[in-house]
């Protein structure tokens, strides 16, 4: 991995506070949004051969692997108390 070196930005206050609101929605700081901007103005104009560090990468909202699955957190005793209701309702009716 490449060595990061602190570097100071001067920067005007707007454009930070838009670059802030960008990296909250997309759950980045605004450091690495910095970083993720720079990298990809500086591939779109051909100046960033190949990338040290592949960009990090949100998944979407039902790709999870399965195995990551069992891992979440437990549902609320409410929510696991209306699926198992609506689950067996189809026996109940019998």
């Amino acid at each position: 991995m490449a060595e990061r070196k602190p570097f100071l930005l001067r920067i005007d206050r707007d454009v930070l506070d838009a670059v802030q609101r960008w990296a909250n929605d997309d759950l980045r700081s605004l450091n690495a949004q910095i970083e993720f901007v720079l990298r990809r103005a500086l591939r779109a104009e051909g100046r960033l051969d190949r990338p040290s560090r592949p960009e990090p990468r949100r998944p979407s909202r039902g790709s999870e692997p399965e195995h990551t699955r069992a891992f979440a957190a437990p549902a609320s005793r409410r929510t696991m108390r209306r699926c198992r209701s609506r689950r067996f309702a189809r026996y109940r009716s019998r």
